[in-house]
């Protein structure tokens, strides 16, 4: 990589972390934070402490006293340019939450108001909706560009060096779970924990898309007796490339070709038929891909 590309890559990171920060801020400020909606980590906990201080504990004030031990604790273990990227994000949330917040409630006011007339609940779940899917986005942007929003992040990732046993993803669920529940039990509000737990689970999905694309093609293997003539359809009717395998089958002893190759979902149904036509009695495993790289037809390949 020249000068030039990483200057670019480098400018092009911290817009994706201002960005997505910027997201972040905005979803809690005018979705979460309102509705006491304590969707986990640092954020959630944040939440909770504001709304119990009558708002004397700034939401942006309490994550970032949150994230600072967490950083320090978290220096010997994380990369460098990882733990600036992280703390740059970090503050910028901080700072943005507070700094919105008095334009979030002139918003909410102005904008919202209506909602309250379709009850409290289906106002809840919309919000709750569109509240998952701007923090799910500002959180993948950061990720995207090799940062975190901090909070639980770093602190699985240490935690995960003294329970060697646990995943981190098993670890965030149970942080985030602790988090719901003392939300639950602050806000005395068994529904709330629940709306929480919706916003985790869109902003996951959300954060997934934009780390790994969305599912727009399968891998398929063909085990076939007849693996010359639906190869060669394949590349000209489908016009994309095939990868044959040896493979022997542990019941019958016989050597099998098994095909491989990569399609778009469109093209599965005539994927089927061809195989179908030529050998019914062929094995066929479908999974889904999220990204491909490298070239994806058959005049490429």
């Amino acid at each position: 990589m020249n000068r030039h590309q990483r200057i670019f890559t480098i400018i092009r990171d911290y817009v994706l972390i201002v960005a997505g920060s910027a997201l972040v801020a905005i979803a809690m400020d005018i979705f979460l934070v309102p509705n006491k909606i304590a969707s986990g980590g640092a954020t959630g906990l944040a939440t909770v402490l504001f709304h119990v201080s009558n708002g004397f504990l700034p939401v942006g004030a309490v994550i970032l006293a949150v994230n600072v031990p967490l950083f320090i604790l978290g220096m010997k273990v994380m990369g460098r340019l990882f733990l600036i990227k992280s703390a740059v994000s970090t503050v910028l949330l901080s700072v943005m939450i507070d700094l919105f917040e008095p334009f979030a409630a002139d918003f909410t006011r102005k904008y919202l108001s209506d909602f309250k007339s379709t009850g409290i609940e289906t106002d809840l779940l919309l919000l709750c909706i569109f509240g998952g899917v701007l923090m799910g986005t500002g959180i993948g942007l950061v990720f995207r560009a090799g940062g975190t929003t901090g909070g639980t992040d770093i602190a699985a990732t240490l935690l995960s060096r003294i329970f060697q046993n646990a995943t981190i993803g098993q670890i965030l669920l149970v942080i985030d779970g602790i988090v719901v529940l003392f939300a639950a039990i602050a806000f005395k509000s068994f529904l709330l924990a629940l709306y929480a737990i919706v916003v985790i689970y869109i902003s996951t999905k959300i954060i997934d898309t934009i780390l790994e694309g969305v599912n727009f093609a399968k891998a398929v293997y063909i085990i076939t007796d007849y693996p010359e003539e639906i190869a060669d359809i394949i590349l000209k009717q489908l016009d994309r490339g095939v990868t044959a395998f040896d493979g022997t089958g542990m019941y019958t002893r016989k050597d099998k070709k098994v095909l491989f190759c990569v399609l778009e979902r469109t093209q599965i149904p005539k994927l089927k038929n061809i195989v179908k036509a030529h050998d019914p009695k062929a094995f066929i495993v479908m999974n889904d891909i999220r990204e491909v790289l490298g070239e994806f037809n058959r005049g490429k390949r």
